[in-house]
């Protein structure tokens, strides 16, 4: 397929704060791509600069074929964005900011109106359109949220944690919308998560740490590296437990946040010799498949979910704070 996205050696620092080092990747027309990290790891920083809302500090990347710095306005016309954090003005109904939308990129009134009606139908609220923002639950709000970047057709939609803060259900149904957005708009999708079952929906997955692109390919070959099974266990000393295991039979196990974890072939028959070589007292023992959670914890010897905030997080959060504090 052809490249829609092109990054080369794309940098971005925040005084003195190396957020993202030098990443190099591309994107292809029509492929779910997923960017999959941990809060801090450089993925809002990322997309922000391939939707030209930062200026790398080095580095070069295109965007359907527009270079970011040179062409923003191109870019920006070619691109749809849903931001993590709401953005929509919860005062108006979801016609008017859809209407809005339209009027900011030069949308003909005849043909936005038109496009609202399909959009809105895309996202099943049809009936809801003269309706309020701010009586719209959550997920009703992220589906108008992806409405409104689909309102002048762009050929890349960037959803920057689409549906964190929603339950399951919810993210469910989101993802119905954005597998069948695929399809029938024929989009591109660039995604930023740190949803483990997100990431599965993606055709490539790039995995980011601390600003730097560890590994990229298919959630299948990801979770390829790791082994066939895992077996998850705690003991009532797991340093020693750790210990152990290494020296009985030369399988690695690591610590995070109390629990054991290895990587071994044929675990059914693994879990027993384990059991019975082991002198500390196993309390837990539990055998699965490898999870893309565990790719991330065989590259950074860490879990996912130990986060920490990065430069626009930061941000975020103080806005945050403040919004708490007025209220």
């Amino acid at each position: 397929m052809p490249t829609i996205i092109e990054v080369n050696k794309l940098a971005k620092d925040y005084n003195g704060h190396s957020a993202v080092k030098g990443i190099s990747f591309t994107v292809e027309r029509g492929e779910i791509f997923g960017f999959l990290g941990p809060n801090g790891a450089g993925k809002t920083t990322t997309i922000s600069m391939l939707c030209t809302l930062l200026r790398p500090t080095s580095g070069s990347a295109t965007v359907a074929g527009y270079d970011i710095i040179k062409n923003r306005l191109a870019v920006r016309q070619s691109i749809g964005l849903v931001f993590q954090d709401p953005s929509l003005d919860e005062r108006l109904t979801a016609l008017e900011n859809l209407k809005f939308h339209g009027m900011i990129y030069g949308i003909p009134r005849a043909e936005r109106a038109h496009r609202i009606d399909e959009v809105l139908e895309l996202v099943e609220l049809s009936g809801r359109r003269h309706d309020l923002v701010r009586t719209f639950s959550g997920g009703m709000k992220r589906r108008l949220e992806i409405a409104r970047g689909l309102m002048h057709r762009p050929r890349v939609l960037f959803l920057d944690e689409p549906t964190l803060g929603l339950d399951p259900q919810t993210r469910h149904h989101i993802w119905d919308y954005i597998n069948q957005l695929r399809v029938d708009e024929g989009l591109t999708i660039f995604l930023t998560t740190h949803y483990m079952d997100e990431a599965e929906h993606c055709a490539r997955i790039a995995i980011i740490d601390n600003g730097e692109l560890i590994a990229i390919d298919t959630p299948e070959k990801l979770k390829l590296q790791v082994g066939s099974d895992v077996i998850v266990l705690i003991t009532d000393d797991n340093a020693r437990a750790a210990a152990e295991i290494q020296e009985k039979f030369d399988v690695e196990a690591k610590e995070v946040n109390g629990e054991l974890s290895l990587q071994v072939e044929a675990g059914e028959h693994f879990m027993p010799a384990l059991i019975k070589g082991l002198e500390s007292k196993v309390t837990s023992m539990s055998l699965r498949k490898p999870t893309l959670e565990d790719v991330f914890l065989n590259l950074t010897g860490r879990k996912i979910r130990e986060e920490k905030l990065e430069g626009m997080d930061q941000v975020r959060s103080r806005v945050r704070s403040k919004r708490r504090q007025q209220r």
